[in-house]
């Protein structure tokens, strides 16, 4: 792909079960395990959508199983 492809290429915002988000291109299919964000436009456009909902990288699980050790921890 040469600039001129990558710089025309709709994408998508996608986002796996983990709630971890990554950009697709819109024309193709989602990679297995990963739906629709709500949000599609240029790479550019995409990214910054990322990095305005995307606050907390550490996956679900993990943000999960944090909050369960902070909610066994006495006072």
């Amino acid at each position: 792909m040469n600039w001129e492809e990558e710089n025309t290429t709709i994408y998508k915002v996608v986002v796996n079960h983990e709630e971890q988000y990554s950009i697709w291109p819109a024309a193709r299919e989602n990679p297995l395990g990963w739906n629709d964000a709500g949000k599609t436009g240029s790479k550019d456009d995409c990214l910054k959508y990322i990095e305005e909902v995307w606050t907390d990288m550490r996956p679900l699980s993990l943000r999960k199983k944090m909050e369960d050790l902070e909610n066994d921890t006495p006072n």
